[in-house]
Formats: structure tokens, C-alpha cells, sequence
């Protein structure tokens, strides 16, 4: 489940081998990576521009990093620009839907605001000589720190307190589905991916974000039961989702409403 926008655009037609004249010498070649910008709809947009000799296309990609433009190794610059004006306004409307979508970074200081299973919490950060576990009481989450003033304490504390829920409860709902899927997984463990909710192996492990603790338990419960789905169908086929959806008929709702968050 990856999180990425792709646009091939096929490249033109180039000379045959041994015709063209002036080609830069392999030591003239131009770097491999690049910060650019360019005036796309009338916005400046800045991109990373990458050259490969395994591409034979442009393509386009926009995650939380921005936009990555990816061109073969002697791409000329008019066909760049050609390609970037064409698609210009898809590249400021998935931008600005990327930006817009993304979460405010969070300041780790009390009266913050956290997200746990859907809900906003309020953080309720208070000093103690003894650093004891986060607790959670209507609505807010009481963290205790030595010091209530050092945000990187509290967001160590957030932060353990998320991965030993993430655990226990994504342990507990793939007990409940792997059954019902007629599978076995034979490890359950957490990512930090960037891109990813979650991930099975050819081996039998999945992966699920612990980011997805912070969202209702209907679209954890569809992650999970789309990369247990995986222990059976390898593959995004029509049978997989025939799968998916005999545990969980509305699917196609969840998995839109997942697409609506920023991991």
C-alpha cells in the first residue's frame, strides 16, 4: 500500500546508436541527483530531480518529501520542461492535497493535543521524580517526567506508550481475523515505514505502522486484514480482494477513507 502518485510519460523518439553528434562524455555527464525549481501553474514548485541510465521514461512521483522528478541519464532539458508544464496543474493539486492532509508537528508540551483509536487526547504533562508509565484517564494522557519543561522526555514517553498499545492491540486483532482468513502468520511486528501502513513477507511476517494506532480501529482492523489476506494471495488480484472482502464486506470504503490520511 503505497503511498505514491506515478506519471509515465513515454520519452520521444531518440537517434540510433552512433548517430548523434555532440553527446557529453561520461565525464561530462550531468549529477545524478539535483535540487531544482520550476514555475508549475504559476507557483513555484521546488523538486529533486534524479538521472538513471535504467530509465527510458519521466516520471513523477509526489510524497511527504514533495516532488521527485525521475528522467533518464541524458534527458534533455526541453523535453523536461515539456513534460513538467504538461502536468503541471496535476502537480500543484496532489501537492497541495499532500500539504493539506498533513498533520502539524507536535510540540510535546502540556495542553497538546495527541491521537489514540480516532480520538484527540490532551496531553497532561506533570513533574515527578519518578518517571512512571503514561496513563490515560477521560480523555487525557498524564505523563510523568522529571522535568515537565523538556518536550523530548515527554515525546519519549508518548512515543513508548504508543508502541506498547500498538502491540498489544494489533496482536489481539490479528488473533481475531488470522482464524477467520484460514492463515497463520508467523511473526507480528511494528514498522516506522513512511510510506506504508503495513507490509507482509514472502516469509509469513507482517508489518503493521504504528502510526495506525493513532486512527479508529475500523481502519486498523482493514490493514490488518489486508496484509493477512496476503498470507494467502501474494498479489493485489481480483481473488485477493475476494478475500479482503469476505471478512470485510465494506472494504472499498475503508481503504478510501485510509487514502484521506498522511502517514
Amino acid at each position: 500500500m503505497l503511498k505514491r502518485l506515478r506519471n509515465l510519460i513515454s520519452p520521444p523518439a531518440v537517434p540510433a546508436r552512433g548517430t548523434s553528434r555532440g553527446s557529453p562524455s561520461p565525464r561530462n555527464a550531468p549529477p545524478a541527483v539535483e535540487q531544482r525549481a520550476a514555475l508549475l501553474a504559476g507557483k513555484n514548485i521546488p523538486f529533486t530531480l534524479k538521472r538513471s541510465n535504467r530509465r527510458r521514461s519521466i516520471g513523477l512521483r509526489i510524497d511527504d518529501r514533495g516532488l521527485t522528478v525521475s528522467v533518464p541519464l541524458r534527458a534533455s532539458e526541453k523535453w523536461l520542461h515539456s513534460v513538467l508544464q504538461d502536468k503541471a496543474r496535476w502537480v500543484v493539486e496532489k501537492l497541495d492535497g499532500w500539504r493539506a492532509r498533513k498533520p502539524l508537528e507536535t510540540r510535546w508540551s502540556d495542553g497538546e493535543t495527541v491521537y489514540y483509536l480516532g480520538e484527540s487526547l490532551t496531553l497532561s504533562v506533570k513533574q515527578s521524580l519518578f518517571a512512571t508509565h503514561p496513563s490515560l484517564r477521560n480523555g487525557e494522557l498524564f505523563v510523568f517526567v522529571a522535568d515537565d519543561g523538556d518536550a523530548k522526555k515527554v515525546e519519549c514517553s508518548v512515543k513508548l506508550w504508543y508502541q506498547q498499545e500498538a502491540l498489544q492491540l494489533f496482536g489481539q486483532r490479528v488473533a481475531h481475523y488470522a482464524p477467520l482468513l484460514d492463515v497463520a502468520p508467523r511473526a507480528v511486528k511494528l514498522s516506522t515505514a513512511k510510506t506504508q501502513w503495513g507490509c507482509c513477507t514472502a516469509r509469513g511476517s507482517v508489518r503493521l505502522n504504528i502510526q495506525l494506532i493513532k486512527l479508529p480501529l475500523r481502519l486498523i482492523d482493514y490493514v490488518v486484514v489486508h496484509e493477512l489476506a496476503h498470507l494467502r494471495e501474494m498479489n493485489h488480484s481480483e481473488k485477493f480482494w475476494e478475500v479482503v472482502g469476505s471478512v470485510c464486506p465494506d472494504y472499498i470504503k475503508l481503504r478510501r477513507e485510509l487514502k484521506t490520511v498522511a502517514l
